[in-house]
């Protein structure tokens, strides 16, 4: 990298995240992806397998893992005292700091009754149009809930796929019911699929990012926040941390370094919390002020939520591609063209195939 040259850059892109980017300096940054998180993650693989170079990239804590061949660890380059420990801790692998967050992610349920059913199965059995991404991680993590809050698990202690279950049928039966009252194209919804339906009452209710919180706020929606549906043993609510990562193939860590730290410093997190996100910097986030009291609720619900229910993917290199077998076989199931039991059977299947491969 020769001096004057910028830093290359792959971003996370949608409503929740691009009102950072205007930090970003044109004439020392070019921006080589700017997309959603599925498709980031396969073009910044396809880069850096190819020894591409990048020098920041936005990852997540359950992505870290699989990319921890390229990441350059970041224990003692970037600071990140004023980081939530919580955050920081979701996003070591075998005790090396592969990035560092920007955002923890949970979603709480946004709705226009004022009394939503408090339990899947009382969301299922009832007339509300819930809306829920049919694609991708999405669909994943919402089965995921489904299946930890019914007291199951998808993997064991000692990380075999453990997916094959009554809990797992019975999380896809309920996704398929409540596709079926929505509309007929939730199979290809993603998160800001989902938002939008919410927002122009084509569903009742749905789980919202903390980051969806700024569009529901300026719209003339009238929606209240709730506690996310409880499983019948557990209130859980999928999550992790969207962060910063700084791959090998950099060129010049010192500038990369100082535009991580930029990135995770109080400014940049006080952008990200006006938008309803919650920051990574304990700081910038506790200077937050509700601008009214569904904000209020919003954010209490929302810090109850991390406390008390939030769960994440036990870490893994491949986890990546069980994710993308599972959210798969489960929006066949969505379309009709596979039974719940024959989704689950095909996710163990995958499941045990891909980790089998480590």
């Amino acid at each position: 990298m020769t001096a004057g040259e910028r830093l290359r850059v792959a971003l996370v892109g949608g409503p929740m995240y691009d009102h950072l980017y205007t930090m970003l300096d044109p004439a020392a940054v070019e921006v080589v992806i700017h997309a959603d998180h599925p498709a980031l993650n396969r073009e910044v693989a396809a880069l850096l397998a190819a020894g591409e170079r990048l020098d920041v990239i936005a990852t997540h804590s359950k992505y870290a893992p699989s990319q921890a061949l390229w990441l350059h660890p970041l224990e003692g380059l970037v600071d990140t005292d004023a980081l939530a420990p919580l955050a920081v801790d979701l996003c070591r692998f075998d005790d090396v700091l592969l990035c560092v967050p920007r955002l923890i992610d949970v979603r709480i349920m946004w709705s226009r009754h004022d009394s939503p059913p408090s339990t899947w199965q009382a969301l299922a059995d009832s007339d509300v149009v819930f809306g829920f991404p049919g694609r991708e991680s999405g669909l994943f993590g919402t089965f995921f809930e489904l299946v930890v809050g019914a007291g199951g698990r998808l993997f064991t202690d000692d990380g075999r796929p453990s997916i094959d279950s009554p809990a797992a049928v019975a999380a896809v039966q309920l996704l398929c019911r409540l596709a079926a009252r929505a509309r007929a194209d939730v199979p290809d919804w993603h998160y800001d699929q989902v938002d939008a339906a919410l927002l122009d009452g084509r569903v009742d209710a749905a789980g919202v990012w903390p980051g969806g919180w700024g569009r529901i706020r300026d719209s003339r929606a009238e929606l209240q926040p709730h506690p996310y549906p409880a499983g019948e043993q557990r209130w859980v609510s999928y999550a992790g941390c969207h962060a910063w990562a700084i791959p090998r193939t950099c060129s010049n860590l010192p500038a990369a370094t100082a535009l991580v730290q930029l990135l995770v410093g109080h400014e940049a997190n006080a952008l990200d919390a006006q938008g309803g996100s919650v920051c990574a910097h304990v700081g910038a986030f506790a200077a937050v002020q509700p601008v009214n009291d569904t904000d209020r609720r919003r954010l209490a619900i929302t810090a109850a939520t991390i406390e008390q229910a939030m769960i994440t993917y036990p870490p893994h290199p491949r986890f990546p591609d069980v994710e993308d077998a599972g959210w798969r076989a489960i929006n066949a199931a969505l379309l009709g063209r596979l039974s719940p039991a024959g989704a689950v059977a095909e996710m163990q299947r995958h499941a045990e195939r891909i980790l089998g491969a480590v």
